[in-house]
Order: structure tokens, then sequence, then C-alpha cells
């Protein structure tokens, strides 16, 4: 509770979460809020200006804009939530086995993440676009396959630091089991950091998405997606530029707002912020700083 009241302060941050949500909302009920179908093909209207019928116009088919916005949400944002969902899901699991437990566990899978971080991130998500073949579905499959291993690491780091606390030995001591030492000591006080870090990274992955499927190398026509509607209006740029600007700009709103509300969870999952004004607890006082882990 006290982390959204500091979020709230945050005005841009707030802004951020609302429109995030928005977006979500839009794309979760696309056929209620898109006023069209947005793979309707009508000749007559090709490249049609805005009106009260297409607010945005129509594109090199006479499709609806806005509607093709709408839907584009779904494999630009929501598909990428999941995969982000499921990359940060496995990178925690491996990421607290090996900070907590350490040794001989805790070598073999930082050695397997190195191993999978050793390589750039674009060119393997290539190479695994160019072995499953071109698709949402296989970039997806190689979002999570590269990214599980960041998380891993950064998490690892946290939970390392964390693990040496006094009221985790004595816990350990009292003989509580590692399981609810995990989840009701480790979790809880991990949790701002994989916060940030995965609404940082949600940033980057919607950008590789559309930028893969500028290329071609996405979701296949005729479904929508917005690195696919620049791709579709390139070979018009400078006779209907507005072709480019919906979903140039829906991209950069986009990416904006999931950046700004990392920053506000930052402060707003600040301790020290968020016992501002009050005598600070003892594991607060001990609580390390994990700052570098972030970057």
């Amino acid at each position: 509770m006290r982390a959204l009241k500091n979020l709230s302060r945050d005005k841009l941050a707030s802004l951020s979460l609302l429109l995030i949500a928005a977006i979500v909302i839009l794309g979760l009920f696309a056929p209620i809020f898109a006023p069209h179908d947005p793979n309707h093909v009508d000749m007559k209207l090709r490249y049609a200006g805005s009106s009260w019928a297409y607010w945005f116009g129509n594109d090199h088919l006479g499709r609806c804009i806005l509607s093709r916005l709408i839907y584009g949400i779904r494999p630009s944002i929501l598909w990428v939530l999941a995969a982000l969902l499921a990359s940060v899901g496995v990178g925690a699991a491996v990421g607290f086995v090996a900070g907590y437990f350490r040794g001989k566990t805790d070598a073999i899978l930082m050695r397997i993440c190195d191993i999978m971080l050793s390589f750039p991130g674009y060119v393997m998500t290539l190479a695994v676009v160019g072995i499953l073949g071109a698709g949402l579905e296989n970039i997806l499959i190689a979002f999570v396959a590269m990214k599980w291993a960041w998380f891993a690491r950064v998490i690892r780091t946290s939970v390392q630091q964390y693990a040496e606390m006094d009221y985790v030995k004595f816990s350990k001591a009292a003989g509580i089991s590692n399981r609810r030492i995990i989840m009701k000591h480790i979790v809880p006080v991990t949790f701002s950091d994989m916060a940030v870090i995965a609404s940082g990274s949600m940033c980057s992955m919607i950008l590789q998405i559309s930028g893969l499927s500028f290329l071609g190398l996405g979701i296949k026509a005729p479904h929508a997606e917005w690195g696919m509607m620049l791709n579709e209006a390139r070979e018009v740029m400078f006779s209907h530029p507005e072709l480019m600007l919906a979903p140039g700009l829906a991209i950069v709103i986009a990416v904006s707002a999931f950046n700004f509300l990392a920053d506000g969870l930052q402060v707003a999952l600040d301790p020290k912020r968020m016992n501002s004004g009050k005598q600070p607890r003892i594991a607060e006082v001990e609580k390390p700083n994990v700052e570098y882990a972030r970057g």
C-alpha cells in the first residue's frame, strides 16, 4: 500500500500506469473498441484520409488504420508481456535457487547462464527464428530462451545479499524450511528489483518484436502488428506519411510509458522512501544496496 501511495505521488509514473492499463484493456477487448474489421479490404477507400467513420484514415488496401492499431496491441504488447512474464518466471526460479543454496548448484546454474549470455541477444534471436521459421510464436520462444538467463543473473545477485541477513540466518537456525524462508523472507524484499528490471526490459522487447516484424520475420499478413504496419507504409512514407506516423507514435508512446513506469517503480519501491519520516527497522538499516545489479 505504501508503494502504491508513493507511486501515486509521481504524476508521470501514475499517468504511465493508467496509459498502460488503457492499452491493455484496448488490446484485450479489441473487438469491442475497434470500429471496423481490421482485415476488411475495400479498394475504394485506398489511402483515404481521416473521416468520422475512419479517424486515422485507410491504408493501401483500404483497411481501417485505427482498427489495425487496436488489434496490433495484442502481438505488440500483450504477447510480449506474456513472454516477459515467462522469462521472469524461469529466471526468478533459477536465480532464487542459485542465490540461496549457492555451492555447486550456484556454480552449475551460473555457468549455464554465462553460456547463454555469451551470445549477442539479437544474433541469437535471429538464429532461433531462422531455425524455427518466421512468426510471432517463434519470436516469443526466442525471447524466453534468451532473456531468462539475464533475469536469473540479476535476481541471483539480489538473493545472495538478502540471504546473508541476520533474520534469514535466525530462521535457518530455528529449523524453518528453505521453501518457507524463500517465500516469506526473500521473495518480498526482492520483488522491487524484479518489478523494476521487468518493466524496463519490456521496452526493449517491444522494440525488438516491432523491429523483427518490420523486417518481415514477425507476425504474418493480414494480421495487424505495429512493426509490420510500418513496413507496409514505408513505400509511401513521403506521399502518405500518416500511415507510418500512427504505428510509429504507438510504439513510442508504449515504450515511453513502460520506461517512465520503471523509473517510478524504482523510487516507489525503495524502502528508504517508503519509510521516510519513520524510525527504520533493523532489517531496513541492514538492507544492502543492489542498485548496481539492475544495470
